[in-house]
């Protein structure tokens, strides 16, 4: 068959061996990859389109589309399997998108086609069908249901899209994108809260193929009351999916629900809509409202079927992602309390945060400290647990009371001699296989200034900024991380602060990030101090964070900025090892 273009005219489609063979319905050859290689006049004129456009196409791509003129995915095309087998089929189920985007309803056969190539090629013929006769009182025209094929696919995209997040918002937003424009113009998503209060929480219309929400319409509704036989009380309940449409609501409403969804009906133009329960596991979760208001056609039992489906799926997902935010507000109490309230001392501001990682369960190992030593001592503490789930937050805990019990007890004694207590027991009457920590101790000195002596246990260091903007990192005091057995002393740094001078602690989820190296991190941390000096210490700490850590940080982090400011004369000896 030799490609045929406007110019050859009439009905003939081309050559079959020596033959001049006329055919007189559309016909086009596709060699072993699906490309159009040949076309007659009659295709031409059906897809209103030249055969320069057809020719060296991806004849799937190109044509095949959905009822709703979506393009259609490979693996529901009628045609590929017999086309990939090589062997003869027909159907007459199928859309083609013409020139000018409209559909065109075709019944098609296949057949291998000898061109005189090494390749396999393939012979297309098509014409116009009918749209299928409707039953008496039916709509004109049925084209945008879904055949089973679809609804199939339908199902699948709704299980992979609804079970692929934890988040109820997201899910929802998903599952509204599921349903429009392919089943209705409307979606409307009416969802139960834990305390049995109603929310209607999506508003959707299609306008022009894009979903607008529509906020007016959404927000509480009343209860749902116990006896009323309105379609969307009885799915709020469990009983029943309904079709219905607004002359259901003309009536005197019977609750504050019906008077809602007779509010719905009049905004939306709804002229029919479909309205299913949506189920969790042990509760009705909320129910979904699909509407029609541009397209004539009404649902029907099949749409209420499929319907159906798509809630059972969404209930399942719901009851996850409900699941996953109980235990994420468990979590984050859990932090709440484990995380201590800083103590109030002259002379110091103390802020601090904690951001969880982005992918855990809302608690985490690091952790920071502050707490009173007396003789006007405080003891600050930040560390690292490893682990992200709950047993590095209860490996925290114990952690954080073994060392404030010998911080008190040897409160006379340096820092690092504090560490190698808290070490040798970590392994002994906690859960804690490895910890990395700072212990520091801030006083006044004879002389009344600030005097700051730490000990730092495999930690990232701490960094010291001068009112002036001066920053660098405390490296002195530096030993092995807590947990390797190793029975060595553990050595002590010091330092005097200047008044005005900022003192950050911090884990290492504020430098460390898979883009790059430790040094980087430690350095954008301290430019950024030293930019952020003059800011008060709250506004300091929330901009440190926001600028310093890593855009793509998968870790926890707990940061403690401590601000030193003007203070008396200490009177009185310090205490021995002090």
């Amino acid at each position: 068959m030799e490609t045929v273009g406007p110019e050859s005219g009439g009905e003939t489609g081309g050559v079959i061996g020596d033959t001049i063979t006329p055919i007189r319905t559309g016909a086009y050859v596709v060699d072993g990859r699906g490309v159009i290689v040949a076309v007659n006049a009659v295709a031409e004129r059906l897809l209103g389109r030249p055969a320069a456009g057809l020719v060296g196409a991806d004849a799937h791509d190109l044509l095949h589309r959905t009822a709703h003129g979506e393009t259609l995915p490979t693996s529901q095309c009628r045609m590929r399997p017999a086309f990939l087998a090589g062997r003869p089929a027909q159907d007459d189920g199928e859309w083609f998108e013409k020139g000018d985007g409209t559909l065109l309803p075709v019944a098609w056969s296949i057949t291998p086609y000898d061109a005189g190539t090494d390749d396999t090629c393939v012979l297309v013929l098509f014409h116009p069908r009918e749209a299928p006769a409707e039953a008496p009182g039916a709509p004109a025209s049925r084209e945008g249901a879904l055949d089973e094929l679809e609804r199939l696919a339908l199902l699948a995209e709704t299980t992979t899209q609804l079970t692929s997040t934890l988040s109820v918002d997201e899910a929802m937003r998903r599952l509204v994108s599921l349903v429009l424009p392919r089943l209705a113009d409307w979606a409307v998503i009416d969802l139960i809260s834990e305390r049995d209060e109603v929310w209607r929480t999506k508003v959707v219309h299609v306008e022009k193929g894009v979903p607008v929400p529509r906020p007016d319409l959404e927000g509480p509704m009343a209860r749902v009351p116990a006896e009323s036989q309105m379609p969307l009380s009885r799915a709020l309940r469990g009983v029943s999916s309904t079709i219905t449409g607004p002359e259901t609501y003309d009536r005197s409403p019977d609750s504050g629900i019906a008077v809602e969804q007779r509010r719905l009906f009049g905004a939306t133009g709804m002229h029919s809509a479909a309205i299913a329960p949506i189920r969790g596991l042990r509760e009705v979760l909320g129910a979904l409202t699909l509407g029609r208001s541009e397209r004539a056609d009404a649902f029907t039992p099949d749409d209420l079927t499929l319907l159906e489906d798509i809630t059972r799926r969404t209930g399942l997902a719901l009851d996850n992602a409900r699941l996953y935010q109980r235990q994420r507000k468990v979590a984050e109490t859990m932090q709440r309390y484990l995380l201590p309230q800083l103590p109030r001392v002259p002379g110091l501001e103390m802020t601090s945060r904690y951001v969880p990682a982005p992918d855990a369960s809302h608690v985490g190992g690091d952790w920071y400290d502050a707490f009173p030593l007396g003789e006007g001592d405080t003891a600050l503490v930040i560390g690292d647990v490893s682990g992200h789930d709950l047993d590095a937050a209860a490996g925290m805990a114990q952690l954080r009371n073994v060392l404030r019990s010998y911080a008190w007890s040897s409160r006379d004694e340096p820092p690092g001699r504090v560490v190698e207590r808290v070490d040798r027991a970590v392994l002994r009457i906690t859960d804690v296989s490895m910890a990395t920590l700072v212990l520091a101790v801030l006083g006044t000195d004879e002389d009344g200034r600030w005097n700051l002596r730490w000990t730092n246990a495999g930690h990232p260091p701490p960094l010291l900024v001068t009112r002036e903007g001066v920053a660098g990192y405390l490296t002195e005091g530096g030993g092995m991380l807590l947990g390797t057995s190793t029975d060595r002393p553990r050595a002590d740094g010091s330092t005097v602060l200047p008044p005005g001078a900022t003192l950050v602690l911090y884990t290492d989820g504020l430098i460390e990030a898979p883009s790059h190296t430790i040094d980087d991190g430690l350095e954008r941390l301290r430019r950024h101090a030293a930019a952020l000096a003059h800011r008060p210490a709250g506004e300091f700490t929330d901009e440190l964070l926001h600028r310093a850590r890593p855009a793509d940080n998968d870790d926890d982090v707990a940061l403690l900025v401590v601000r030193v400011g003007a203070r008396p004369v200490h009177v009185g000896p310090r205490p021995a090892g002090g």
